[in-house]
């Protein structure tokens, strides 16, 4: 049987054929159907490939469908079927898998993961781990992996209410905090217009103790800001609160606000 660049002239694979496929001396093709065959190469690795031509300049290309058995021959046809139907409006496979890739590089989770590790340096260890936990357990599992500059009002509620649900009412106050800070990140690096969390305000429900999460203290503050003055004041309700003068603050580290003095 031959070898070399060009897939083995042959009927339909069968999935017995590709599970017995042998590694040889030199990588060689097994052809399917409509472009797809299988990339056995000398290592024993099998790929899937489809050969396609560029909508346009008609220039021939091959686009990766996966790896066996991780992918089986069924669904390496799915995904070439897949790919044949975006060509057939004029869609180029390979630079939509591109764009795609290139839209995840800046994903909520990707961007958050960024904005933790350049500030949880200057955190308290128990205050960095607890941030990162919140964000893997009750953030990034369901926005996650959406694009940042995508995310709305909506979004971030649906997060919010599952938090809510458990009962947990100042966890997930604390996880919109986190929320809008990583957004503040964003905008600031000029990967995202807006944050959607000041529209949420009202959105949940109060504490049980009907107060709203407390305010840093001092500590906190000293973990994340510049060192600056901090003033020991009392509320209407005579409880203890901390103030500073907050030009010295980053707001994306700490999600407080800039310019007030």
């Amino acid at each position: 049987m031959p070898t070399g660049s060009y897939p083995e002239k042959a009927a339909m694979l069968t999935p017995s054929a590709v599970t017995n496929a042998k590694p040889r001396a030199k990588p060689y093709k097994l052809a399917d159907e409509r472009g797809l065959f299988l990339l056995v190469r000398s290592n024993g690795s099998r790929w899937w490939r489809f050969k396609y031509r560029r909508p346009g300049t008609h220039k021939e290309n091959l686009l990766s469908l996966g790896v066996y058995p991780d992918v089986s021959l069924r669904k390496a046809r799915e995904r070439r079927d897949e790919a044949r139907r975006l060509l057939a409006d004029g869609i180029d496979p390979g630079d939509k898998r591109k764009a795609e890739q290139a839209a995840g590089a800046e994903t909520f989770e990707a961007i958050a993961r960024e904005w933790f590790a350049k500030y949880s340096p200057n955190w308290a260890p128990g205050h960095s781990s607890k941030i990162i936990r919140r964000l893997e357990l009750d953030v990034f599992p369901w926005i996650g992996g959406k694009p940042i500059v995508s995310i709305t009002a909506p979004d971030v509620l649906t997060v919010l209410r599952r938090i809510e649900s458990r009962g947990v009412i100042e966890t997930a106050y604390r996880a919109k905090t986190n929320i809008g800070q990583v957004m503040r990140y964003a905008i600031a690096t000029g990967r995202a217009n807006l944050d959607p969390t000041p529209s949420l305000r009202g959105a949940l429900a109060p504490s049980p103790s009907g107060t709203m999460p407390r305010s840093p203290t001092p500590t906190a503050l000293a973990n994340c800001c510049a060192p600056s003055t901090l003033t020991r004041v009392t509320t209407s309700r005579a409880r203890p609160c901390y103030s500073r003068r907050w030009y010295s603050c980053d707001p994306a580290s700490c999600g407080m606000p800039s310019g007030r003095k």
